[in-house]
């Protein structure tokens, strides 16, 4: 099956699904099989160490897929940032044909990607956002919706509203993002007028994720209620799965003198996430997951996954066609 709207016929891709950067999971094995089943698979820069080892990672995905991918770049505030320009130099390099970027993305960055011949896709959370990043030159804007799992935003507007409003004040093609698991989830988003839809959580849990079993078994048996919005004080709020960390987390914020970052570093720490990701103790640390994981009831594989999704999405939209009678 071939889906023809503006985000496969900007990317090359078959069925108009793209799985988002996600940090230690956006790896070779996932994105290839994500882009051999007719998706846009995509690399998470900053998951490697270095730039040198993700110019290596994208030869590694080049060697198990012959279809579009992507790499991304989320750029966020940091006491010691990594080498941002120098990952960006390793994408161009390498002819990665698209680039999704996300959080404080330097002009120049854009300027440099559209002059390489990128397809530069960026992750907002409000349409005030997507209008700024739409002046700078982005392709293709995904509207983050509060459903998501990382930063959803300080706004709380779900992906019903925010879809559509960004449709109607972009000129860009956008594409959906947050709470999507299923075709249902895409047909909507082209209902809306999204050009496709952009999801992580849902590809968590695939057989080819890079992730513990266990994690992806905890990912199944989640209902849309088991996340937390954690960050809330400190406005960069962000959804994750509901566990141990997560719930004393929330705890120390709900204090009635107030909490610092300081006062939840050692709970909240990347290195926690990932140990809780690659070992399988699902109250490790953070697991970032959208409300999803509601609709997530099995572990696929991506090409399972997604032709499942398309033949949903097409019968989901030809039943609503048939619903519609003139007078």
């Amino acid at each position: 099956m071939r889906f023809d709207t503006p985000l496969t016929r900007l990317t090359g891709i078959r069925l108009p699904i793209v799985q988002g950067g996600m940090q230690w999971v956006g790896r070779a094995e996932l994105a290839s099989a994500v882009s051999n089943a007719g998706g846009l698979g995509m690399l998470t820069a900053l998951t490697q160490p270095t730039p040198e080892a993700l110019s290596a990672e994208i030869a590694r995905c080049r060697a198990l897929t012959d279809h579009p991918f992507g790499v991304n770049l989320t750029v966020l505030p940091t006491r010691s940032p990594p080498p941002y320009e120098a990952y960006l130099d390793a994408a161009i390099a390498a002819g990665v044909p698209v680039l999704e970027t996300a959080g404080l993305v330097p002009a120049d960055f854009f300027a440099r990607a559209k002059a390489a011949g990128m397809v530069i896709l960026h992750k907002c959370t409000t349409v005030r956002h997507a209008l700024s990043a739409q002046k700078r030159g982005v392709d293709i804007i995904s509207i983050d919706g509060f459903e998501a799992a990382g930063h959803p935003g300080e706004e709380d507007i779900g992906g019903l509203v925010l879809v559509p409003a960004a449709v109607r004040a972009l000129s860009v093609p956008v594409i959906a993002s947050g709470g999507i698991g299923d075709g249902a989830g895409l047909a909507a988003a082209l209902a809306l007028g999204a050009a496709g839809v952009n999801m992580g959580t849902r590809f968590c849990a695939t057989a080819e994720a890079p992730i513990h079993p266990a994690i992806k078994s905890a990912l199944v048996a989640a209902a849309e209620g088991d996340t937390n919005l954690i960050f809330r004080p400190l406005r960069n709020t962000a959804r994750v799965l509901k566990n141990a960390v997560s719930n004393e987390v929330v705890a120390i914020e709900r204090r009635p003198e107030g909490a610092t970052f300081e006062d939840i570093a050692h709970l909240v720490a990347g290195s926690r996430g990932r140990a809780a990701l690659e070992g399988g103790d699902t109250d490790a640390g953070l697991i970032w997951a959208s409300q999803a994981v509601g609709l997530i009831d099995d572990i696929p594989t991506c090409a399972e996954l997604l032709t499942r999704m398309a033949r949903e999405c097409r019968d989901r939209l030809n039943a609503a066609a048939a619903a519609c009678h003139d007078a």
